[in-house]
C-alpha cells in the first residue's frame, strides 16, 4: 500500500479510553499536505471535531491529534492505525490525560465500499 491510497472519507466505529469503553461513531477525512504528510479531520458523534497530522510507513499510519473539549481545554493524543487494506483501518489511541490503564480503539471503513455497508 502507498500513501497515495490513503486519502478519502471513512466511517469510524470506536470505543473510548476508559474502563467502560463507551462506543462512538464518526467520520474521518484523510488528505495529504504539500510535504506528503497525512492531515486528518474527525467528526465524532456529529459534534466533536478533532484535527491531526501524521505519517505513514509499512502500512502503519500514526497521527498526532488534538481537540477542544467541552471545558474549553485542548486535549492531545496519538492514534496508530494498521492499514488492513486501502479501505479498512484498524487502530488504537491514547490521550495524554486519558486513563493510562486503557486504550481507545477504532475501526475505519472507506465510505462507498462494500465493507462499509456490513459494519
Amino acid at each position: 500500500m502507498t500513501i497515495n491510497e490513503l486519502p478519502g472519507t471513512y466511517n469510524v466505529i470506536g470505543s473510548n479510553q476508559d474502563e467502560n469503553g463507551i462506543a462512538y461513531k464518526g467520520v474521518l477525512e484523510l488528505t495529504l499536505n504539500e510535504q506528503r504528510r497525512i492531515r486528518a479531520k474527525w467528526l465524532i458523534n456529529n459534534s466533536q471535531e478533532q484535527l491531526g497530522t501524521g505519517f505513514f510507513k509499512d502500512n502503519i499510519l500514526v497521527i498526532n491529534f488534538n481537540y477542544q473539549g467541552d471545558d474549553d481545554k485542548t486535549y492531545k493524543g496519538v492514534v496508530v492505525y494498521k492499514c488492513i487494506t486501502k479501505d479498512v483501518l484498524e487502530g488504537f489511541w491514547s490521550e495524554k490525560h486519558g486513563n493510562p490503564l486503557f486504550l481507545g480503539e477504532e475501526r475505519c471503513f472507506r465510505v462507498g465500499t462494500q465493507r462499509e455497508l456490513v459494519h
